[in-house]
C-alpha cells in the first residue's frame, strides 16, 4: 500500500473510533468530512480495518442504513456487534436510521 493511501486509511479510522457506541455513520458521510477520496477508499479502509480491534467497521454502513460490508466480517458478525449496540437491524438494514444517523461534518465541528 503506498504511503499517501496509508495515511489516508489512518484518516478515516481515526474519524470511524470517535463514532459513538450504538450509532452508525456511512462511508460517504466519511470522505464528505475528510473532504475527499470517496466513499469506496472509506470502503477499502474499512475493509482493512479487520486487524485494527479499535476501529469499530461495524458502525459504518451505506448511505441507506444497509450493511453492505457484512460479507467481510464473516457470517452474521457485522449485525451481532451493531445488535449488541442496541441498533436493530431488518433484513441487512438499520432501523431508525435517520435517528441513529451520526454525521461528522455535524459532530465535529
Amino acid at each position: 500500500m503506498s504511503k499517501a493511501k496509508e495515511n489516508r486509511f489512518d484518516d478515516i479510522f481515526d474519524v470511524v473510533r470517535l463514532i459513538p457506541h450504538g450509532r452508525v455513520t456511512s462511508y460517504g458521510a466519511i470522505a464528505k468530512y475528510l473532504g475527499g477520496g470517496g466513499a469506496r477508499m472509506v470502503g477499502w479502509a474499512m475493509n482493512a480495518s479487520h486487524g485494527e480491534l479499535d476501529v469499530p467497521a461495524h458502525r459504518v454502513v451505506n448511505r441507506n442504513g444497509l450493511l453492505t460490508g457484512k460479507h467481510h466480517f464473516g457470517g452474521n458478525k457485522m449485525q451481532e456487534l451493531l445488535e449488541s449496540e442496541g441498533v436493530k437491524i431488518e433484513k441487512d438494514q438499520v432501523v431508525d436510521f435517520k435517528k441513529l444517523f451520526w454525521n461528522p461534518s455535524d459532530e465535529l465541528l
